[in-house]
């Protein structure tokens, strides 16, 4: 449909129908007037300077332009400039306004405006504060935060340039999610390189051995951690619709870039300050064991009773998955925003005093010669109010017919609409159109969460496979995280019903929320998992266990807190999509740090045994009789 367009003049445009409305009466000589001056005025913005006679209501109390503006970057420019001109001579009393795709595109740029700013300033504030209760240190937390500031400037600094030499697409939702993401992943891996930086200071008098040490050991974590969220990302590139399909490679490059930033600049950063930028806890070398004491004490009892625990705990999960049953999908662009904006309000008015779908026809295009076949046809079908004059191609070989629909042109009735017309029209006839955009954009999503989250849910098994070495464990992980995502959509179902008030969840929200949750829910795990793996070699499975939640629990939960702040600020974006991921991925992070990774994984752990690592030979060289005599951490 997009390469016939092509073919017909104005193409490229994207409508703009301006509407003059008088609700106290009809409209007066002067309103028509005023109309005929916009009319005129309002063909400097159009590419062949023609403007269509305006359409009158039947109530005779409101006028419509369709006014054709060239689909681009200046497109919320003009949509502005019309605003002001229609509103300046408007009689007292005259409603002006602009609605219609373009003006909806317009107040979809002027949500995103300012974007990394505003994002990064709540974001950064939020991290700023938790860190400072984190390391109750006046200096300790800057490092961080500089280092995740760098390493976001770097990840969108390649990223623009490959949009603009290397034809990568970016939109703001892509910019959105790539700025939270950076910024909360790499003070997330700041966070863990720091702490295990910290116990070796403990053990290392030298701060470069000791950073060395941290490093080799934290390392690999952190980089088993990006690949799995690089891969999962990419995992987009599957996806039919668009904007899926691009915002995989863009977050996948920033990731990269900001992981390589993070590994680089801090370390030089914790050996160029030393150890007095923990003051006024500064790391002696001591016991390590001392320095996590609730973190022993909850250790020591999912190891008492780790069967109740696991119990509980998947029972909790399982309570909160019930908010699924309350789920409903898919919004129209009046529920997509969280305050009313320009567009939709001018949307209200249009459809008070015309069809609905007046300010957004579908447009049917057939061969010349099938012309009136095709509007006989088109008009006897339900929910098509009237059909507007025909536009001929270029060629002259086809004809479109803009057909106005009864109902609102981003509504389900609209969309069943466009299946009518498409099952009722003779073949070769296509139907296009904003209405008909929506419908085959929801059928992309419906494909891509069919097809993409188990491709994602394949790549992560591959990765914790090879990274633990171990068949067992990876299942189980997967099914802990898959867990966890649906409590975690399932309480949100219930908290944006009956909390926020939101008419339902955004098409986007359960692939992209199940791709963040699932790729960094794993996360936790792969640092908990390794840390265990590490301490089960040298004291045995069941101690491993215990201690690896111990020395991890902290830094990890802390790690949770920070990245579920950096989601939140999404909210601060008037989307009901980008407040809906925000608080998704929010809440399943928290799910993730505070009660599977900290309760279900260890105890899971503890009741299989051993075992868990099966096929791997660590699984047979753990000390069976250190196992069973080592119950301390």
């Amino acid at each position: 449909m997009a390469a016939l367009a092509d073919r017909f003049p104005g193409a490229n445009t994207s409508l703009a129908a301006v509407v003059f409305a008088r609700d106290d009466g009809r409209l007066t000589a002067a309103d028509r007037a005023a109309v005929a001056r916009a009319r005129k005025q309002l063909t400097r913005f159009v590419p062949d300077r023609r403007i269509a006679p305006p359409r009158q209501s039947t109530d005779g109390r409101a006028l419509l332009l369709s006014v054709p503006l060239r689909d681009g970057d200046q497109t919320a420019d003009q949509v502005k400039d019309i605003r002001g001109v229609i509103a300046e001579d408007a009689p007292p009393g005259l409603q002006a306004k602009v609605a219609g795709p373009a003006a909806q595109a317009a107040d979809m740029a002027a949500a995103f405006k300012g974007l990394d700013g505003k994002l990064l300033l709540v974001a950064g504030a939020a991290v700023a504060v938790l860190l400072l209760v984190i390391y109750r240190s006046p200096v300790l937390w800057l490092l961080p935060l500089i280092s995740a500031a760098a390493a976001n400037e770097v990840a969108t600094g390649v990223v623009y340039l490959l949009a603009k030499h290397a034809g990568l697409m970016v939109n703001g939702q892509t910019q959105g999610i790539l700025a939270v993401l950076v910024f909360g992943i790499a003070t997330d891996y700041a966070l863990l390189l720091i702490a295990r930086y910290r116990e070796e200071l403990h053990r290392q008098e030298d701060r470069h051995l000791a950073l060395a040490v941290a490093l080799r050991r934290a390392g690999p974590a952190i980089l088993a951690s990006s690949a799995t969220v690089i891969l999962g990302l990419l995992c987009l590139l599957v996806a039919e619709l668009g904007s899926n399909h691009d915002l995989g490679p863009a977050c996948a490059i920033g990731v990269g870039c900001g992981v390589v930033v993070l590994l680089t600049l801090l370390p030089a950063l914790l050996v160029l300050c030393g150890r007095w930028v923990f003051w006024p806890f500064t790391p002696r070398v001591s016991d390590v064991a001392a320095q996590y004491g609730g973190w022993h004490r909850l250790a020591a009892g999912v190891g008492r009773r780790p069967r109740l625990i696991a119990v509980s705990t998947v029972v909790v999960l399982g309570a909160l998955a019930i908010g699924l049953t309350g789920l409903k999908t898919g919004l129209t662009v009046e529920q997509s925003y969280t305050k009313t904006v320009p567009s939709v309000a001018a949307q209200r008015v249009v459809a008070a005093h015309f069809p609905a779908g007046e300010s957004a026809p579908a447009q049917i295009v057939t061969s010349t010669s099938a012309q009136r076949t095709v509007a006989a046809a088109a008009g006897k079908v339900e929910g098509v109010s009237a059909l507007l004059p025909a536009q001929r191609s270029t060629d002259g070989r086809l004809v479109r017919l803009p057909a106005v629909l009864t109902d609102p042109s981003d509504s389900a009735a609209a969309r069943d609409t466009v299946d009518r017309l498409r099952s009722a029209l003779p073949d070769g006839a296509l139907v296009g159109g904003p209405s008909a955009t929506d419908r085959d954009m929801r059928a992309a999503w419906s494909h891509d969460d069919r097809v993409v989250m188990p491709l994602i849910l394949g790549v992560v098994l591959l990765v914790l496979t090879g990274l633990l070495r171990s068949l067992v464990a990876p299942l189980l992980l997967v099914a802990t995280v898959v867990l966890s995502y649906a409590a975690a959509l399932g309480a949100s179902t219930l908290l944006f019903s009956h909390v926020f008030g939101f008419a339902g969840l955004d098409s986007m929200v359960p692939l992209l929320g199940f791709l963040f949750l699932v790729a960094l829910g794993v996360d936790y795990n792969i640092f908990l998992m390794t840390r265990v793996r590490e301490e089960a070699g040298r004291i045995g499975h069941r101690a491993g266990v215990l201690r690896g939640l111990a020395v991890t629990g902290g830094v990890i939960t802390s790690a949770g807190v920070v990245l579920a702040a950096t989601f939140v600020a999404l909210g601060v974006l008037p989307l009901v999509a980008m407040a809906e991921i925000g608080v998704l991925v929010a809440l399943g992070v928290l799910l993730d740090t505070l009660l599977v990774r900290s309760l279900l994984v260890p105890a899971l752990a503890m009741l299989t045994g051993r075992r868990i690592w099966w096929p791997s030979r660590h699984a047979a060289t753990v000390d069976a009789d250190r196992d069973r005599q080592l119950t301390a951490v």
